[in-house]
């Protein structure tokens, strides 16, 4: 009672403070001393809720705030809270014959509050989906599903609510589809799959794979040697040539010489 009466005043005194300047200056507004002197408990700091969906619980803290501004008290404090009670879909595939077990909770919900819960499943028998007019009631109070073992009748779209027991608040509503399938359909071994000739077609991309970076090695030397070659080659014939042009002029008389020797 007392926090309430504290929770008013302090509610009025910001009431007054925050009143319009266009009121306020018109006629003068008188806070009372018994508002002046009041304190009262309010929430200073808050941490995000602990789950996306459904119900969780977040950390608050509370003061008791003074007339001066003055923090003391301080407490905090765990609270339930709720941002979204759509969880969406999971899915799940299950082999015929195994167990498995569907939950409606995760671990970090199961608790002493799971009893305040009540549970209300249905089913969309072999299908997914989330449409809500194609779900039938399925029959399972707690809030885990036993397929002790599960079969392909099993199959289907599996939704559960979540509601508070005292007014029937849905805080959770979650689907999950299932499917079942033989455990002989398919195999984990993606080589034991195989046929004979895809077997024999893996094998050979296997060596290919490990023979092309030594035949990438052996083309590449092949091109530097084919490539030092023609230049050697080109090389030797520019190289011949300029020889062979100072060797003819050093050697070989010019034709002025041959007419002055001739005029002699």
């Amino acid at each position: 009672m007392m926090a309430t009466e504290s929770g008013l005043a302090l509610g009025t005194l910001a009431f007054a403070f925050f009143v319009p300047l266009s009121v306020a200056s018109h006629e003068a507004v008188t806070i009372p001393k018994a508002l002046m002197t009041a304190s009262g408990r309010v929430i200073v700091s808050s941490t995000s809720c602990s789950v996306t969906c459904g119900l969780g619980y977040k950390e608050e803290e509370s003061c008791e705030i003074r007339p001066d501004g003055q923090r003391r008290g301080c407490r905090r404090r765990k609270v339930d809270c709720l941002n979204s009670w759509i969880c969406g879909m999971r899915h799940f595939t299950a082999l015929v014959g195994r167990p498995f077990e569907i939950s409606c909770l995760t671990t970090a919900e199961i608790g002493p509050d799971t009893q305040s819960f009540s549970y209300t499943w249905r089913l969309a028998r072999g299908i997914i989906t989330t449409d809500d007019t194609l779900f039938a009631p399925f029959k399972n109070p707690g809030f885990v599903i036993k397929l002790y073992p599960a079969e392909e009748y099993d199959a289907g779209t599996y939704r559960c609510d979540v509601q508070f027991m005292k007014n029937y608040k849905v805080v959770k509503r979650i689907y999950f589809g299932l499917r079942v399938i033989p455990g002989d359909m398919v195999d984990l071994n993606f080589d034991k799959s195989l046929t004979l000739e895809q077997q024999s077609e893996s094998e050979n991309n296997q060596q290919n794979a490990t023979s092309m970076p030594a035949q990438g090695r052996w083309g590449s030397w092949r091109q530097r040697a084919v490539f030092v070659f023609l230049v050697g080659i080109g090389g030797g014939m520019v190289l011949g040539a300029v020889l062979h042009s100072l060797l003819y002029c050093v050697l070989c008389p010019s034709p002025h010489e041959n007419d002055e020797g001739d005029g002699e």
